[in-house]
């Protein structure tokens, strides 16, 4: 199982970066390959010309990194903030440079913020982006309120909740991960 783990957040203070690395090790003690695509550390420019659209080869070499990525993975798992009951701004430019990578492959968020809703308004809007971009999201959410305050600095959940929800979301999502991955196999649509 290969899954590509994005995580939106640019700001300077972020502390959802703590949750995404914390799936980042569940998913690697589960025996997935991850590729860890933070948008941070792997800008694109507005959206202006979408990977497809350059020739071939001459996609910008972080473009194409993360277009080979996100084509290895099998799913994809989204952690979002919620930045105006939305998603951050840097995580849809990154969703958006890209298309046929996420076609029939399943999609979990985890949301976060800082309050008690866990960025679960966030979560709403993504799964129709997700949803139109091909890649549907599991019905179940894996929400984390207060998020600064519920992992330690290494990473370290600080809630007793979230082992167990977490297991349980990464059960589901692996579940309709080897589905789709073999229905795949047998062909698509188009």
């Amino acid at each position: 199982m290969t899954t590509a783990l994005i995580y939106g957040s640019v700001r300077e203070a972020r502390k959802g970066i703590l949750a995404a690395r914390y799936f980042n090790r569940l998913l690697t003690e589960r025996g997935h390959k991850v590729h860890f695509i933070d948008a941070k550390e792997n800008p694109l420019p507005l959206l202006d010309k979408m990977y497809k659209e350059f020739p071939k080869g001459t996609a910008p070499e972080n473009m194409q990194r993360l277009a080979d990525q996100l084509t290895e993975s099998d799913g994809f798992i989204i952690v979002t903030g919620e930045y105006n009951h939305s998603i951050p701004p840097a995580l849809k430019n990154l969703l958006d440079h890209y298309q046929k990578e996420y076609f029939f492959k399943p999609s979990g968020i985890v949301s976060y913020s800082a309050g008690r809703f866990g960025g679960v308004r966030a979560a709403v809007h993504l799964r129709v982006i997700l949803a139109e971009l091909g890649t549907p999201s599991i019905p179940i959410l894996q929400p984390i309120p207060n998020v600064g305050k519920s992992f330690t600095e290494e990473g370290q959940p600080l809630e007793d909740y979230i082992p167990k929800s977490a297991n349980r979301f990464l059960d589901e999502y692996e579940w309709y991960l080897k589905a789709m991955k073999a229905q795949r196999a047998a062909g698509t649509p188009y």
